[in-house]
């Protein structure tokens, strides 16, 4: 494989996540973008934004590539978890519009850059703060990924949407009734192997 078909393979990779993290947005109000959907306020709208953050980060500032873009969220005094979500005031097209950017600015340093290519992360301590290209990218492509798949279950468990595109939900075939009865299928096995480890311990 050359270099360049790597590159082709991550960003292809990459941009399908990206996607689908968008699309879970899709057709959803102001309050269930932004809904806190697990006990540490896991919501789609923040994950828009933080990797906003991630991919300007990994993907520019580390290689002195940076993008100029404010992020309030990163200067000293934010709270730690300002990057996690959006106030009322900061829209949902807006933080659209930068995470879209920074797919541009995280583009451009792939693609002016050989993936041998070395930075330094910022944040990370000094000792082990060197990374090339490649690893910088794959870094992006896991968070990303595991984002998204973060926000298949917040998708799911707002309106019962599932997949990674509009027509293209990837499930077996079956109606409600049949995904109720898997269901409580699942849930029985659960509690019989639940009362097995009991009698056994």
């Amino acid at each position: 494989m050359t270099a360049s078909d790597a590159k082709a393979d991550l960003h292809s990779s990459l941009q399908s996540a990206r996607e689908a993290l968008l699309w879970k947005l899709e057709g959803l109000s102001e309050y269930d973008i932004r809904r806190p959907r697990t006990p540490t306020g896991a919501n789609l709208l923040g994950l828009v934004k933080h990797l906003a953050g991630v991919e300007l980060g990994y993907l520019g500032d580390t290689f002195g590539r940076p993008s100029g873009e404010p992020l309030p969220w990163l200067d000293d005094g934010a709270e730690p978890t300002a990057d996690m979500w959006a106030s009322a005031d900061e829209s949902r097209e807006q933080t659209v519009a930068l995470y879209r950017r920074a797919w541009v600015h995280a583009d451009a340093t792939i693609d002016a850059l050989a993936l041998d290519t070395t930075g330094t992360v910022p944040w990370w301590p000094a000792h082990k703060n060197e990374v090339t290209l490649h690893q910088a990218v794959v870094r992006v492509l896991a968070d990303t990924h595991r984002h998204a798949g973060h926000a298949d279950i917040i998708r799911e468990l707002t309106d019962g949407a599932v997949g990674i595109s509009e027509g293209k939900d990837d499930m077996p075939p079956g109606d409600s009734a049949w995904w109720a009865s898997y269901r409580a299928r699942l849930e029985e096995v659960a509690r019989e192997a639940g009362r097995e480890a009991h009698r056994d311990a």
